[in-house]
């Protein structure tokens, strides 16, 4: 079958219409948020690619053809919604030395709290938790991607750094995955105050 009728066969299959079915575009689109909720909700090894189909309206050949396996699906789904060199330098480069955890947990509780970006952090410490994927996943973006490059900015020991990183992801598992109060509804300036002296010195030299 040629490729260019593959998406109008799939999505008729799925009791759509060909009238009426969305361009390959939008039906990535679709595919994906439905990905990013299922991890979300479910993590990596509850996830699966019917569930994932049936989510977003789809036939399930339709993600393969689109994505692949699972794993595939679940490295595009939760590509991170910046740049780290932005991060970086919004951490590092905007302001002095005795001040540089309170702005990391400025931008880390802004990602968070971020309806664009939320549903991908959550997917992805969820999936941490659940599967070896998920695990290497968020090493790989914790260290490779940020914390090593604050840490080589600023001469950080990875150690130092690495503690960072379990504070950070201490509260978002707390705050934003399990919802423990009152955690959960304190305010960024109330987290900020308690939490940043502490970072801080994992960062003072």
């Amino acid at each position: 079958m040629p490729r260019r009728h593959l998406d109008a066969e799939l999505m008729m299959g799925n009791g759509q219409t060909a009238g009426r079915r969305p361009g390959p575009t939008q039906t990535r689109a679709m595919v994906l948020a439905a990905a990013r909720q299922l991890f979300s909700d479910l993590g990596y090894d509850r996830t699966t690619i019917r569930g994932i189909a049936r989510e977003a309206g789809v036939d399930p050949a339709l993600v393969h053809h689109f994505f692949g396996r699972k794993e595939d699906v679940f490295l595009k789904a939760l590509e991170i919604p910046f740049q780290p060199a932005d991060l970086i330098a919004r951490v590092v480069g905007a302001g002095p030395r005795n001040s540089l955890a309170e702005r990391l947990l400025r931008v880390f509780l802004g990602l968070w709290e971020d309806p664009g970006s939320r549903l991908r952090m959550q997917a992805l410490i969820r999936s941490a938790t659940t599967s070896q994927q998920g695990a290497d996943l968020l090493r790989q973006f914790l260290t490779a991607t940020v914390l090593s490059r604050i840490a080589d900015a600023v001469g950080v020991p990875r150690l130092r750094i690495t503690l960072v990183g379990s504070h950070l992801v201490g509260i978002a598992i707390v705050r934003y995955v399990l919802g423990v109060e009152p955690l959960a509804s304190a305010s960024q300036e109330e987290i900020v105050e308690l939490v940043a002296p502490t970072i801080q010195r994992y960062l003072d030299p």
